[in-house]
């Protein structure tokens, strides 16, 4: 999946505003976060009120997982995954694109 840049722009802005070690150190697209200590557990919860505010989107319990969190990358895929979910889930059943 091909990310888009105004995603990723806003949430690297939100993590390099919010988190000292991360404008310290730079932040590399696959740099993993909790590995390098760039983000600590409290500040992946700062990060999902972030991208519920921001993106208007909710992370279930279930999507609170390492893989989704742990990285600038996986970060932009899992809230362009759950915008794009939403405005899905908004067409009417009959102008939802078709599972594949």
């Amino acid at each position: 999946m091909t990310q888009n840049p105004e995603v990723e722009e806003r949430i690297r802005g939100f993590v390099l505003k919010q988190f000292p070690r991360a404008r310290k150190n730079g932040l590399q697209p696959g740099d993993k976060w909790l590995q390098n200590g760039l983000i600590d557990s409290l500040g992946i919860l700062d990060l999902v009120h972030f991208l519920e505010e921001e993106f208007s989107i909710q992370a279930s319990d279930e999507e609170l997982t390492p893989e989704n969190f742990e990285s600038l990358s996986a970060v932009v895929a899992f809230a362009e995954m759950k915008v794009s979910s939403l405005s899905t889930e908004e067409l009417p059943a009959n102008e939802r694109p078709l599972a594949k």
